[in-house]
């Protein structure tokens, strides 16, 4: 996925820097900004949401109704709130 956006960045700052040469410094950056940095960051920010929301839960699984404490151990008749302290 990165090799495709340093590619298309190279071919956009190719065509800010001739923008830039042949026409104005205001053409070349809208260039760069228009056709390089908005586009890509939108497209990298919406290809990443699924690694984001992986690293949020925490690789926690929520099953319907009941929950999953990772490094717990349950067992049938484990209830979390009862104490044996009590």
């Amino acid at each position: 996925m990165y090799l495709v956006a340093i590619a298309w960045m190279f071919v956009v700052v190719c065509m800010a820097a001739v923008e830039a040469t042949t026409s104005s410094l205001i053409g070349g950056l809208g260039t760069l900004l228009l056709y390089g940095i908005l586009p890509l960051g939108l497209v990298l920010w919406l290809l990443g949401t699924p690694q984001r929301r992986r690293a949020r839960d925490g690789g926690r699984k929520v099953v319907a109704g009941a929950s999953f404490t990772p490094g717990r151990r349950h067992r049938r008749g484990d209830d979390e709130t009862d104490d044996p302290g009590q």
